[in-house]
């Protein structure tokens, strides 16, 4: 198992701009060396044979192309509608 010095703990903290007590140093040490650990049992699979998945929706492209769809109306008559207009926009109340 990897173990993870005191002070790389504290250098990660401080990275974080976490403040530790001496018990959370304790427990981060632990459960960072548990993490490594484990992830070096992952490294000693063989991959051999596998190929990276980077897509696993089967989704080539989420984005489209942007449209106008005229709906048989003009924005002056949509702006008409609205109950007060500035500068060629609907003016709607403030949310914060």
């Amino acid at each position: 198992m990897t173990q993870i010095s005191r002070d790389d703990v504290l250098y990660l903290a401080q990275l974080s701009s976490l403040e530790l007590d001496e018990t959370e140093i304790d427990g981060l040490q632990a459960d960072l060396s548990n993490i490594l650990g484990y992830v070096q049992q992952l490294n000693k699979l063989d991959t051999t044979n596998v190929e990276p998945t980077y897509q696993v929706t089967g989704l080539s492209s989420v984005w489209r192309d942007d449209t106008v769809i005229d709906f048989g109306i003009s924005r002056q008559e949509l702006l008409a509608l609205s109950p007060e207009v500035v500068d060629n926009q609907i003016k709607v109340p403030k949310v914060l």
